[in-house]
């Protein structure tokens, strides 16, 4: 009689990474060979297991956006150590993204769906002249901010809402309603940093929400007129989407049972 051939069993990777989100198109894998985040780490990831390789990852960051700790997801037949995952698949990646931490998770943990908080951070810069050495790390405008007015408005968005007002037009998402656990502003008129914590974000909701603060700062629009802005649940009348540059992802949270911690964010992020 023949001997049966078993296949090697798949064993799920939960991989921890960061990236310069200035130096690709964004996360998510393009057609024509464009230079985005999935497309280097799997081509990586390739190397690695010598066999073609997807990854899953918890969100999508546009161009420009940088993570200090996306979590994805991958299957492999490949017996591979923790460090051949870290180590090696750093060694073929380019420069601004590198695996800091590799785990093998149950194979039922899902990068995306098992997520039930994603933490954003925005660095905001107001100098009169652009910083130089900061060039795609902040965000920045010329014009001089009210940080007390801006904190006012933040606190309006902690709790349950209808994000319509800070939606993109191209977002995909099935309900615009969200919740922030929290939502924090804290450093100087100068250079400030906002925190955001919340179970899921709409298309650009992040950067729509510092163009209306940016607005606040300014004297352009009161705390209450951003409190009517939130209310009204459309974009018509909500200031410009404000600049990738700032934003960051710091972390994810899952569920204790599968083991993913989410990270602080590292100290070298408050400038």
């Amino acid at each position: 009689m023949p001997l049966e051939h078993t296949l090697p069993p798949v064993q799920r990777w939960a991989l921890t990474l960061s990236y310069d989100g200035s130096r690709f198109y964004g996360w998510q894998k393009q057609a024509g060979g464009v230079a985005t985040v999935q497309a280097a780490l799997e081509q990586a990831l390739s190397r690695i297991a010598c066999a073609p390789m997807h990854t899953i990852a918890a969100g999508r960051t546009d161009t420009g956006v940088h993570a200090t700790a996306q979590v994805v997801h991958f299957d492999t037949a490949a017996e591979r150590s923790e460090q051949a995952w870290i180590r090696g698949v750093n060694a073929h990646l380019p420069e601004g993204v590198a695996v800091w931490r590799a785990q093998r998770v149950d194979a039922r943990f899902h990068a995306r769906f098992d997520a039930f908080g994603r933490r954003y951070r925005y660095v905001l810069q107001s100098t009169p002249v652009r910083p130089p050495l900061l060039l795609g790390k902040v965000g920045w405008t010329h014009t001089p901010l009210c940080l007390a007015a801006m904190q006012e408005a933040v606190a309006l968005l902690v709790g349950k809402h209808d994000f319509s007002s800070f939606r993109a037009a191209a977002c995909q998402a099935k309900s615009p309603v969200k919740t922030l656990y929290s939502a924090s502003l804290q450093g100087s008129a100068d250079l400030m940093a906002l925190d955001l914590h919340g179970n899921a974000f709409l298309h650009h909701m992040v950067r729509n929400i510092v163009g209306a603060l940016v607005y606040v700062g300014s004297g352009r629009m009161s705390v209450a007129g951003f409190a009517a802005l939130l209310a009204e649940k459309s974009r018509l009348k909500a200031p410009p989407t404000f600049m990738p540059d700032g934003l960051y992802l710091t972390g994810v949270d899952y569920p204790p049972e599968w083991g993913v911690a989410t990270p602080p964010p590292p100290e070298w992020l408050w400038f």
